[in-house]
Formats: structure tokens, C-alpha cells, sequence
């Protein structure tokens, strides 16, 4: 009886104090160190391209970006074609969803 106690004491302990030392993001760390995109957090388009709903060619476009817009990255994805995706953030703006920032996925 006092050992279940002191098992149920540990597995709580570790349950709490255990993520602390995990990384964020683990798995992701990893994806985004093999892409050739720079390791930056913020890029410039460098082509009109679109933004799609979801990381799939046969997505549905969600909106037009233009040369030289600045967004943020949020995740990078690989489909199962080797298609490389990430996923980005504009800035707000009084032009698109009422100020809110449009996130959506970019082919790359």
C-alpha cells in the first residue's frame, strides 16, 4: 500500500517537473534545421505568389501576396510529394479581415 503511494508520489513529481526540462518545439527544431530557407523569423516575398488554406496543391487560395510584403513564419511543412510549405503571418492591415493579421500557407 505505501509503495502505490510513493510510485503515485513520483509519477506526479515527474509529471510536473519533467516538461520543464524538454525543449519547445522539439520535433520542429529539427524539421526547420534541414529547410534551405533562411533561419530568419521574418522573410520579404520575392514574387506575387498566394496564400492557400491548407499545405496541398489543390488547396484553395486564400489571398493574393505582392512583391516585397514582409511576413512572418510561423511552421514549415514538407507534404508527402516533397513539396516544401510554410505557414505565415502578415502584418494587420486596415485592407484585409478588418485589422485582424491573415495567416495561411505559402509554397516555397
Amino acid at each position: 500500500m505505501i509503495n502505490n503511494y510513493i510510485k503515485n508520489i513520483c509519477l506526479i513529481f515527474f509529471a510536473l517537473v519533467g516538461p520543464i526540462s524538454l525543449p519547445a518545439g522539439g520535433i520542429q527544431r529539427s524539421i526547420v534545421s534541414n529547410l534551405d530557407v533562411e533561419n530568419s523569423n521574418e522573410i520579404i516575398i520575392n514574387s506575387n505568389r498566394y496564400i492557400y488554406y491548407y499545405p496541398e496543391k489543390n488547396s484553395k487560395k486564400q489571398s493574393y501576396v505582392r512583391l516585397g510584403t514582409s511576413a512572418s513564419i510561423l511552421r514549415y511543412w514538407i507534404a508527402s510529394d516533397n513539396e516544401r510549405w510554410i505557414r505565415v503571418e502578415l502584418p494587420k492591415s486596415i485592407f484585409n479581415n478588418f485589422g485582424q493579421p491573415l495567416k495561411g500557407w505559402m509554397k516555397i
